[in-house]
């Protein structure tokens, strides 16, 4: 969950892999990061350069309470989700930023309506809410969109290359948002304190939870 302009990005050679005319399924099997103890799945259906139908099933979450949801990739990142390898202040906790190695740059904001570009990747009011700590997703008719971060050496990602590389399985589903101090609801916690993407924002409502691979099987 991080800015698209946050890494800059060159041009990246297209691949012949699967052509932009096949359409996938690919689903994910998401598992907890940071502790969360939450889990779920999800099925997206790509096709073009347009994810024309996804489904994204989480429980365990942070109750009712809104959860940010992104698919992330980076033509130099790894594609996978992060470990604590990547805690790089060893405070026991994965930040956002501190995953973008593993998982790279938004490329979709997986809203419930309107923008889903990374220009909404913190726009919390349009993300789903977990009503008793689930939810059920599902929207149709995404477009992938050139992002900047996403592409070699860290520039432009053109959105055939970014749906190239997610129907071929590079494609990284996180969803954000845990309570650390089990209040029931987001707050500055001690000693988490504010978000590193927005200081006006708890780290409690950015810090990822869940993590899966988009792959075909």
């Amino acid at each position: 969950m991080i800015a698209a302009t946050t890494l800059a990005a060159g041009p990246v050679q297209a691949h012949e892999s699967k052509s932009d005319e096949k359409t996938v399924t690919l689903t994910a099997k998401l598992r907890q990061l940071n502790g969360s103890g939450a889990s779920g799945t999800a099925t997206a259906v790509v096709g073009d350069q347009k994810i024309k139908h996804i489904e994204v099933h989480a429980k365990g979450l942070t109750p009712d309470a809104p959860h940010a949801q992104h698919i992330h990739f980076g033509k130099q990142a790894e594609n996978e989700c992060p470990t604590l390898k990547l805690d790089t202040n060893k405070d026991g906790r994965l930040t956002t930023l501190e995953g973008v190695p593993a998982y790279g740059p938004v490329v979709v904001s997986l809203n419930t309506t309107g923008d889903t570009t990374p220009a909404s990747f913190l726009d919390v009011t349009r993300f789903p809410v977990s009503k008793d700590g689930k939810y059920n997703y599902s929207r149709n008719n995404i477009d992938f969109t050139d992002v900047a971060g996403a592409g070699r050496h860290g520039g432009l990602g053109t959105a055939k290359q970014i749906a190239d590389a997610i129907r071929d399985g590079k494609g990284v589903l996180v969803i954000h948002g845990q309570d650390y101090d089990k209040n029931g609801k987001y707050n500055f916690s001690n000693p988490e304190g504010a978000s590193e993407l927005n200081p006006n924002l708890p780290a409690e409502a950015t810090d990822p939870a869940v993590c899966g691979v988009l792959e075909e099987h």
